[in-house]
Order: C-alpha cells, then sequence, then structure tokens
C-alpha cells in the first residue's frame, strides 16, 4: 500500500514538473521565433537578450522533461511534451500583439492529438540500443540528404512551404540528436568510460546545426507550421530510426493500423490548417515603400 502510494505521488510531481517543462519549452521557442522573425536568422540574434534567454527557458523546460521522465511512466510524460504545441502557438501570438487565430487553435489540437495518437500505438521496449559506426553514419548520410533536399525546394518557393520544407530538415536533424542520445545513453550500463566515443562529439555538433535550421523556419514567420513540423518529423523520423536500425519494435496488425491512419489523418488536417494562417512579421523586417522619384 505504501509503495502504491509513493509511485502515485512520483508519478504526479512527475507530470507537474514535465507539464512546467512543457509551458517552457513553448515559451522558449515563441520567443526565438519572434526575434527571428524581426531580426533574421543571422549572427544579429546573438545580440539579443531575448533570443538567448528564449534559448535558455528552452533549454531549461528540456532539462525538466528529462527530469520528469526519471520520475513518471513515459506514457504519462510524453502526451504533456506532445501539448508544448498547444502552448507555444497562443504564446507566439500574444508576443507579436495579436490575439491567437480560431485556426491555429484547432490546428494545433489536432497535430497535438493525431501525434499524440500516433506515438501511443509504438508498443514499448526493453532492447538495450546499438548502432554500429557504419550504420550512424549511412543514418547521419540521409539526415543530411533530407536537409540538402528541403533546403534546395525550399529556395524555389515561398510562404507556409517554405517554412515547411525549412522545418522538416529541422526536425530530421533534431531526431538524429534523439537517436544518438538514445544510443549513448542506453548504452552506457553504468560505465562513464562509453562516452569516448564520436557519438557523444556529434550530438552537440547536431545540436547546433538543429537551432541554426530551425531559425531558417521561424524567419518566415509561420510559426505555427514550422513549430509543428518540428513537433512531428523529430519523434516519426526517430521512430523509423529505432525500428531500422536498434531492432526497437514498431505497431503491427489490423487494430493498429486503423487507429494509426486515423489519428495521421487528424495531424494531417491540423498542419494544412496551420499552412493556411497568414505569416507574422517583426517590425525591423516589414517591407518598405518604394517611392517613385521626380526628375526635376
Amino acid at each position: 500500500m505504501l509503495d502504491r502510494f509513493r509511485w502515485v505521488a512520483m508519478t504526479w510531481v512527475g507530470m507537474s514538473i514535465a507539464l512546467i517543462g512543457a509551458l517552457g519549452y513553448a515559451l522558449g521557442a515563441a520567443l526565438q521565433q519572434f526575434e527571428a522573425v524581426s531580426e533574421g536568422a543571422s549572427l544579429k540574434l546573438m545580440r539579443r537578450p531575448r533570443w538567448w534567454l528564449g534559448g535558455v527557458i528552452g533549454f531549461t523546460g528540456a532539462c525538466l522533461h528529462a527530469v520528469a521522465l526519471s520520475l513518471a511512466p513515459l506514457v504519462v510524460v510524453q502526451p504533456i511534451s506532445v501539448a508544448t504545441l498547444v502552448f507555444a502557438v497562443p504564446l507566439a501570438a500574444m508576443l507579436h500583439g495579436r490575439r491567437p487565430r480560431k485556426e491555429e487553435i484547432f490546428g494545433s489540437i489536432a497535430v497535438a492529438v493525431g501525434l499524440l495518437g500516433l506515438m501511443l500505438l509504438v508498443p514499448s521496449h526493453a532492447v538495450t540500443p546499438h548502432m554500429t559506426n557504419g550504420e550512424a553514419i549511412g543514418f547521419l548520410g540521409c539526415v543530411g540528404l533530407i536537409v540538402l533536399v528541403a533546403h534546395l525546394v525550399a529556395r524555389k518557393v515561398s510562404g507556409s512551404p517554405k517554412a515547411l520544407l525549412l522545418s522538416v530538415g529541422a526536425g530530421a536533424v533534431t531526431a538524429s540528436v534523439s537517436t544518438l542520445v538514445r544510443v549513448v545513453g542506453g548504452g552506457l550500463e553504468g560505465d562513464l568510460s562509453r562516452l569516448l566515443t564520436w557519438f557523444t562529439l556529434a550530438i552537440p555538433v547536431l545540436l547546433v546545426c538543429a537551432v541554426v535550421l530551425l531559425q531558417k523556419s521561424y524567419e518566415v514567420g509561420y510559426f505555427g507550421i514550422a513549430y509543428a513540423a518540428v513537433q512531428v518529423v523529430d519523434p516519426i523520423t526517430s521512430i523509423v530510426a529505432g525500428a531500422l536500425l536498434l531492432d526497437e519494435p514498431m505497431p503491427t496488425g489490423l487494430g493498429n493500423v486503423i487507429p494509426a491512419l486515423f489519428a495521421a489523418a487528424v495531424l494531417i488536417w491540423g498542419t494544412v490548417t496551420l499552412g493556411r494562417l497568414s505569416p507574422d512579421h517583426g517590425g525591423s523586417r516589414a517591407p518598405v515603400r518604394e517611392t517613385a522619384s521626380v526628375a526635376p
């Protein structure tokens, strides 16, 4: 009885920490997007205190999420993490001095529900992750190809498709970080000497690349579609990589296929809804009217 009470108490503590972390991650992303729209995704952001503040808040939120996972089950914490999208979009709207649009709210909820439905269908596993050097190089090569193609196509389009493509690249790199962290962390087994691998060195490099790519997607001004795409591409790519490279199980059977199709349809509808919204523009990057010069 005492163990049961302790488990319930720890679960509630973990859920509370996860909720605070989700709010922090959402606020950090909204602050960074506001600065990226105003200043552009350039080194000028390094001189913006609010951009740094957003980064610190977002990193703190991610750390709180990790703490929550150590206290409560994954099936309890992960749904709260997915809810960051529902928090982030209204926060970004308020930073731009407007009320959240009805389509933003419905689209964010649809993406979060659809993604959550897909994640809950993935079976739990207790397999120690292992990845060979060849598999890691091949995986990172595929991620690099996705980023290259996304950026080449993004140069030919504008508006929400551009933000979507850039965020797909950012989400793929973020997924590579998650996958390598899973391999390194899951393979430690109490032996810290196993940290001495090029996987460990690659993680911060990939993390910096993910941050840069994310700012490029924020710069376009369509925060809803950019943030949603990263939240979708990251876990799905991680799940596929886990199944193909780490021998992790995938959902099978008709009882899982039908709910997966329904969740995917809801997710796609929410993504399309967010993609139809008009962009937010910062003051310093607002279009300047051209004035005709009068010849003397």
